[in-house]
């Protein structure tokens, strides 16, 4: 089992299992089909500057990923239509670079590339998280858990999920 990521001269560094990179390959393409380009205006000018929806998702994942900016709806409509499509673009550059570069046995990532497996790594927490209804007692929750539960699976690999991001903010930090 990786033991997170470490410190490196030029950024960080883990070792991950086959296994390892096959579930995070998995959950990040997941979260690249989550994210894909969004609503688009009907006006030709609209789209051409990347103006998108101003209604929120209906899905709890994808408004966690994307929460509202203000409480008054209009204003909150407004942020969105002008950066969703920039933010979703961003998403999908961190999750592309974690396929990119995760790899069994040693992964030397440069700053930049930890960076953005921080991000793609909260990303794809937020979404798995929001789908278990994640709440505070998660560690009670799974240490009183049998193995033969059906949940117990996703919810140790939120943890794990949360342990490497742990690790990365450490090395990084």
């Amino acid at each position: 089992m990786s033991s997170g990521f470490k410190t490196h001269k030029n950024g960080v560094v883990a070792e991950f299992e086959p296994a390892e990179v096959s579930i995070l390959r998995s959950l990040v393409s997941q979260m690249l089909g989550l994210v894909e380009p969004g609503q688009t205006s009907d006006d030709p000018l609209e789209r051409a500057l990347g103006i998108g929806a101003a209604e929120p998702s209906s899905d709890p994942v994808l408004a966690r990923l994307f929460p509202s900016a203000y409480e008054d709806a209009e204003e909150s409509a407004e942020f969105r239509r002008y950066t969703e499509a920039t933010l979703r673009d961003g998403k999908r550059a961190d999750a592309q670079t974690m396929l990119d570069t995760a790899k069994p046995g040693r992964s030397e990532l440069t700053t930049e590339q930890a960076q953005a497996w921080m991000r793609s790594l909260n990303d794809v927490r937020l979404a798995l998280g929001t789908r278990l209804e994640v709440t505070e007692e998660i560690h009670d929750e799974i240490a009183m858990m049998s193995e033969d539960d059906p949940r117990y699976p996703a919810y140790v690999t939120y943890d794990w999920l949360t342990y490497l991001q742990d690790s990365l903010v450490r090395a990084l930090w």
